[in-house]
């Protein structure tokens, strides 16, 4: 593990949305909670197509940009990276990096089959003085945490029901054009790019699921056009309608799962949800209490339990305030009111790795999820894919 007086240098491997969002988030990681991370060294970003490189470097203060990933593996003075690319690169930058000796964080889904998965999995059992994690950014959610809590302590009773769904329109539109989301066999499409932070999330607060059944996935646009210049992972973007090509994976998916509790759980993802940019709920049901959150009004629950006086219960808002996990140290105006962002659970996500990588433990972040927790999520997303190949059936989480 590294020193405190020694700097991290870290570097970013993708310079699409989400890669310039981990770019921020190491930018930002020293600004939350104590001063005791070491120095961070915002050292590259690369990026197959160099000007979006050279772009996210400028606007985040990176050092350098470069078109080859390579060349932050072979860079010694490179400690911590992120993947933030197309699923099926995961493995192979992974292990380049891992054999380098340094710290990755990468995105979700872990890789783009099961297989993948397994080996990177393997990477991090074999090297174990190396950190490795995998991007479920909702875990870092003060909200989100704080709802799992009750559901934890048995103040909503038995949890009989929850029921989540993640919805976009990034893809709703035919004319975006085809890219690493649109390529890879059914169950490699909106199930996980949306649906696994929608089954890690549903894991964390209501425990490991045991099975799933009821499957469906429904691709509902057949071809899309090849991109006119570079895209942005396939959104925002026309495409030259003259040139089409065969989506392979899924738009919608939806299933139902059973928790190793007892409790149902109902689920649905979309990427074709016109005019819904970025939603994402939950609902628990208990027998002596409920609960709710939505990302668009990320800075609250809803709580229905017993305290409400006689006439007056049901489901209130509660708003982020410091007695909220992560809340306290990670907002510059820590009191309720204040709100939440998606963005804010990046940084978040990168000072838990930061001082994983550092061998500091205050108490303030647990750790990251892990790859063999990126790896169970896999075999979660490979299990619903069969049931929905299997007419529905149910099938086990191995």
């Amino acid at each position: 593990m590294s020193s405190l007086d020694s700097t991290l240098a870290v570097a970013v491997i993708g310079a699409g949305m989400a890669g310039r969002t981990h770019a921020n988030a190491w930018r930002q990681a020293g600004t939350v909670y104590d001063l005791t991370l070491p120095p961070v060294r915002l050292a590259a970003i690369a990026d197959q197509y160099l000007p979006f490189a050279e772009d996210a470097a400028a606007h985040y203060g990176y050092e350098r940009a470069v078109g080859d990933w390579r060349e932050i593996a072979e860079d010694p003075s490179i400690d911590v990276v992120s993947i933030v690319v197309g699923n099926a690169l995961h493995r192979e930058i992974a292990e380049a990096m891992a054999e380098a000796g340094k710290h990755v964080l990468c995105e979700k889904p872990l890789a783009g089959t099961l297989e993948d998965a397994a080996a990177m999995a393997d990477i991090e059992a074999r090297l174990r003085e190396q950190v490795f994690a995998t991007g479920f950014t909702f875990r870092r959610n003060p909200a989100v945490a704080m709802l799992a809590r009750p559901v934890g302590q048995g103040d909503l009773g038995t949890v009989a029901h929850l029921e989540g769904r993640y919805w976009c329109d990034y893809g709703a539109d035919a004319e975006v054009p085809i890219s690493w989301r649109y390529e890879g066999p059914m169950g490699t499409g909106a199930l996980a790019d949306v649906g696994s932070h929608l089954i890690d999330t549903a894991e964390l607060i209501g425990g490991p699921i045991d099975s799933v059944s009821g499957a469906v996935l429904v691709r509902t646009i057949e071809q899309r056009p090849r991109p006119a210049g570079a895209a942005l992972g396939g959104r925002n973007v026309k495409g030259d309608m003259s040139q089409l090509v065969d989506v392979e994976n899924d738009d919608v998916a939806t299933f139902t799962a059973h928790f190793a509790s007892g409790a149902a759980g109902t689920f649905s993802c979309s990427r074709v949800a016109f005019g819904i940019p970025n939603a994402m709920t939950i609902d628990v049901l208990g027998t002596r209490g409920s609960a709710a959150w939505d990302l668009a009004r990320g800075g609250e629950i809803l709580l229905a339990d017993g305290s409400s006086p006689a006439g007056l219960g049901g489901l209130r808002q509660v708003l982020a305030n410091p007695e909220f996990p992560y809340f306290a140290g990670g907002s510059s105006m820590a009191f309720a009111g204040v709100g939440l962002n998606q963005i804010e659970q990046f940084t978040y996500q990168a000072h838990a790795f930061l001082q994983q990588v550092a061998g500091i433990d205050d108490g303030a972040l647990p750790p990251c999820a892990s790859f063999a927790d990126g790896y169970r999520e896999m075999r979660i997303l490979d299990a619903v894919a069969r049931s929905a190949a299997a007419d529905g059936q149910a099938v086990a989480i191995a």
